[in-house]
């Protein structure tokens, strides 16, 4: 076995057959962090001491023959948004540059208590507001495919390692397209769960608030099997999170996806993707069909309104949401990134009338929407209008990202899995959102379409 470029659910396996010990695993990807961290800058807190005698305890209790879960031994790695008790978490703005949590985040937690050892956390940019992964802290991180470029973001940092082999797994989190648009750039695999699945306590910045609904704690993987692996260890109520449901999740490897019915569509009417991103969507929907899928070519009629109220309720307090976040963590000192942020809100703020009338908009906006996927499943589309990232660039175009805001907006689950590759050598991803709470649904369609595409490729570095 190349212990780095193996999937979580393997390594999970080796474990428990003793096939490799977790001490050698997390070793590896120690070694892999130190020889690829300095040009990729992924990486901003490496506790390998600590790590590796969690390894060897694991190894220890394996011994006496005990099993923690499903993940025990693997390691992983968080956004560094997400807390995690005597590891500096900084949600990448400078305020809390020396910030200790005296707690793990709930995700954390129970990736512990499955048995998973937490090797370190993983750059991001400020507030996590970015589609990209830069800040005062840390600087910026690169892409694994083109150093010149960004793994995307918000979650990049994981994005970025997970694809150079540094780490099997993480987590992120996601109010734009955070942990899949950072997926489609690194060519693996991440899922957004429906709002309310899982539980974001212990993220920074937290949960509450208006626009509450439209972001979640999510995976990323190589491999879509890892997903499904993960995600039910992390999801369900919490009793601190007011939005978690105890719905039930389903099992992607019990859907037979030939009784599917898929829509897909190349262009959501806001912005055009390249030709390169439109084949690609189109490949996939063909891989679909030629499995006995039923696939059309169609689109929803209110998703050319999702820039227009993604936007909207982005600036709708002028920014006063994100300027209490920064005093609240003592930040005095911001990057060009979050300047950008505070100006469009600025430009944007809106009246106590203006608002309630935007809400009542994205209300017959998710109207429209269930009312569509009521003869469908699924929905098969880009992830972005792009797949090179240029450092810097998230506010010079953000309509191209509106692909990603759709089910944010809805609320629902939203794949993504590599479908094919720039003739620069840079992955393409393609998202699949099915219906509220059918994260089985979108994990099956995102299997088949990784067997059928081939999915992760490794990158040069």
């Amino acid at each position: 076995m190349e212990l780095i470029y193996e999937s979580t659910s393997a390594l999970a396996e080796a474990i428990r057959s003793r096939k490799a010990s977790s001490e050698e695993i997390v070793q590896a990807c120690i070694y892999r962090i130190q020889g690829v961290n300095a040009k990729l800058n992924a990486v901003v807190q490496l506790p390998a001491e600590i790590a590796l005698q969690q390894a060897r305890d694991a190894d220890q209790a394996l011994a006496r023959g005990e099993i923690q879960g499903p993940l025990h031994g693997v390691p992983f790695t968080l956004k560094d948004a997400i807390e995690t008790k005597g590891i500096i978490c900084t949600g990448g703005t400078e305020g809390r540059s020396h910030y200790v949590p005296s707690e793990d985040a709930v995700v954390a937690k129970r990736l512990r208590q499955a048995g998973a050892v937490l090797l370190g956390k993983t750059n991001c940019p400020e507030l996590g507001w970015a589609w990209e992964s830069d800040n005062l802290i840390y600087g910026r991180t690169n892409n694994p495919y083109d150093l010149e470029l960004s793994p995307g973001g918000s979650s990049g940092g994981e994005s970025a390692l997970i694809a150079a082999g540094g780490s099997p797994f993480g987590l992120g989190s996601d109010a734009g397209g955070s942990v899949r648009f950072p997926a489609h750039c690194t060519g693996i695999a991440s899922i957004k769960p429906t709002s309310g699945r899982v539980p974001r306590t212990g993220h920074f910045p937290g949960a509450g608030g208006i626009l509450d609904a439209l972001w979640q704690i999510g995976p990323l993987a190589r491999f879509v099997e890892d997903l499904a692996l993960v995600l039910p260890v992390i999801s369900g109520v919490d009793w601190q999170d007011a939005a978690v449901v105890p719905m039930p999740l389903g099992d992607p490897r019990a859907i037979d996806p030939r009784r599917l019915r898929v829509a897909f569509h190349t262009d959501n009417g806001i912005a055009t993707p390249s030709s390169e991103i439109a084949e690609v969507v189109k490949k996939a929907a063909a891989a679909l069909a030629q499995e006995g899928i039923p696939v059309d070519e169609v689109r929803p009629r209110a998703i050319e309104q999702t820039y227009e109220i993604y936007f909207g309720l982005f600036t709708a307090d002028g920014g006063a949401g994100v300027e209490s976040l920064l005093k609240m963590a003592g930040t005095t000192r911001v990057h060009p990134l979050m300047r950008r942020v505070l100006e469009l809100q600025r430009q944007g703020a809106k009246s106590a009338a203006e608002f309630a009338a935007l809400v009542g908009q994205w209300d017959a906006f998710r109207r429209e929407m269930l009312s569509f996927m009521s003869n469908y499943d699924a929905i098969l589309c880009p992830v972005c209008t792009f797949a090179r990232m240029v450092h810097g660039s998230t506010y010079d175009r953000l309509p191209c990202f509106s692909y990603t805001m759709t089910s944010n907006l809805t609320g629902w689950p939203a794949a993504v899995v590599r479908g094919g590759t720039t003739q620069e050598g840079l992955p393409i991803g393609v998202q699949i959102i099915a219906r509220p709470w059918r994260e089985d649904v979108a994990l099956a369609v995102a299997q088949l379409l990784q067997d059928t595409l081939g999915g992760w490729q490794r990158p040069p570095i």
